[in-house]
């Protein structure tokens, strides 16, 4: 194996396959890159055996071949290198050498045969699909995901594709996060569970533009596919919760703030919340919501915000990470927060777009 690549048209797919590389690993040949040099450029692959990325760049290949290598540090030498400089690469029996300008580097290496290939199974669908929408989906959602649960269908975000629309739902059992967008979906619906890692990588992955990648669906994967680079991730085999039931049913008992207003209110009371439990209480009254928590130390936080409403009086505690993130996850000057009572979880969307919704369990303080 043989080639030569400007160092910037090696580090721009290395470093982005390189995320996906474990630095602790329980296989040797998992904490490197397979680089296979063919006549149309370079294939360089990473994997964690859970979610695999390859990525394309453009090459003068003087003889073919394919080789893993040290992950970390081929990124690291290639970001050390001086800008515009020519990087020529040469296997040498079980070496790696490396020439750029000046500098001279010898890799160690270990056979592609030990790299894992990915499973080539039969895809049951394929869809374009904005990458500026699917970005927003995960976006909008990707925050109530559960770590390390041990329901471990929590620890994922399900995607469901059906007629006219993709729907994107996470929860932690504390809290869910729904958004849904158009797309052009035909034919049976389907419904998946990406990992918190696959949902992570294609965050990186995707751009904020409206050109459409495949998203290509299959027993047991999910696969991205846009120019030049290719994610492919397993899905968790488990059943979600029936999460349409725990989104409250519409109320005419709605709490309207201005979001900015609300969200700096918030922020400032949580310097004084329990550190454990990060409580605070919100205290409706005639045109106003009181924002006040306590903690441990007999300190007191408290915030006054204008307010519609039509309640009385009513006291709701609420864990107020949960509710930051959700009101980040609403687009617009002002946000609804539906609410019953102070058992009962509410409903944060927009004025006038609910493509967002968000449900926060309430918090006995």
């Amino acid at each position: 194996m043989k080639f030569s690549i400007a160092r910037e048209a090696l580090l721009a797919p290395i470093a982005q396959v390189v995320n996906v590389v474990e630095r602790r690993q329980t296989l040797p040949v998992l904490a490197n890159f397979l680089i296979d040099a063919q006549d149309d450029g370079l294939r360089i692959t990473g994997t964690d055996m859970e979610v695999e990325l390859v990525a394309r760049a453009n090459a003068e290949v003087a003889q073919t071949g394919a080789i893993t290598v040290p992950a970390r540090k081929l990124v690291d030498i290639c970001k050390a290198l001086p800008e515009g400089v020519k990087v020529n690469v040469q296997l040498n029996e079980d070496k790696l050498a490396i020439h750029a300008g000046r500098s001279r580097f010898t890799l160690a290496t270990l056979p592609a045969g030990e790299f894992p290939s990915s499973d080539q199974a039969e895809s049951l669908a394929s869809y374009p699909i904005s990458q500026a929408r699917l970005s927003w989906l995960a976006d909008k959602t990707g925050f109530a995901m559960a770590h390390q649960d041990v329901r471990h269908y929590l620890n994922g975000l399900l995607l469901e594709f059906r007629d006219g629309m993709i729907r994107a739902v996470a929860t932690d059992g504390h809290r869910l996060a729904l958004a849904e967008t158009q797309a052009d979906i035909q034919g049976e619906a389907r419904s998946l569970i990406v990992p918190r890692k696959g949902v992570l990588e294609m965050n990186r992955i995707l751009e904020d533009i409206d050109e459409p990648l495949n998203v290509v669906i299959g027993q047991g994967f999910l696969r991205l596919d846009r120019e030049r680079i290719v994610m492919t991730t397993k899905l968790i085999d488990g059943r979600f919760p029936d999460y349409e039931a725990v989104i409250p049913l519409e109320t005419d008992q709605a709490v309207i703030l201005d979001r900015a207003e609300i969200t700096h209110a918030l922020q400032r009371a949580a310097i004084l919340s329990n550190e454990k439990y990060r409580g605070v209480r919100l205290d409706l009254e005639p045109g106003t919501v009181r924002v006040v928590a306590h903690n441990p130390q007999q300190e007191e936080a408290v915030e006054e915000v204008e307010a519609e409403h039509g309640f009385d009086k009513l006291k709701v505690g609420f864990n107020v990470n949960y509710l930051l993130d959700a009101l980040g996850a609403i687009d617009g000057e002002k946000v609804r927060i539906a609410l019953r009572d102070a058992n009962s979880s509410c409903l944060v969307t927009g004025i006038e777009d609910d493509s967002v919704r968000q449900v926060v369990m309430p918090l006995k303080l």
